[in-house]
């Protein structure tokens, strides 16, 4: 898998990565929230709740940057990733398709195969 370039995977839409960064970047952008959740509930601090809502908010970028590279690793548009807001099956597709499925494999229109 080898280094991981943060401010790509968190910020760029355009390319393509592996299922391995894909779980790698969605795990950070889920945990890193409810780390400041947690912390706010035990401080009970009125700021803190604030600050968790605001990192929360931040992390929405990243998580569409990082699902959007890897429907392009489907050799999918990142558009696809409006799937998941169809109800009930909407947000199975997209997990099956982006977090279980092999990319296409060589260079497709999106880049070059992020394993090569």
């Amino acid at each position: 898998m080898g280094n991981i370039e943060w401010a790509y995977l968190l910020l760029a839409i355009e390319g393509r990565i592996n299922r391995a960064k894909f779980w790698i970047g969605l795990t950070v952008l889920y945990f890193v929230p409810w780390l400041f959740v947690v912390v706010a509930l035990l401080a009970d601090n009125a700021i803190l709740y604030w600050f968790a809502f605001v990192v929360g908010l931040l992390a929405i970028w990243p998580a569409i940057a990082v699902s959007v590279k890897r429907w392009h690793d489907r050799g999918k548009s990142g558009w696809w990733i409006l799937i998941g807001l169809v109800p009930l099956i909407g947000g199975i597709w997209a997990l099956i398709e982006t977090g279980f499925l092999p990319g296409t494999p060589g260079t497709n229109d999106y880049g070059p195969d992020p394993l090569a």
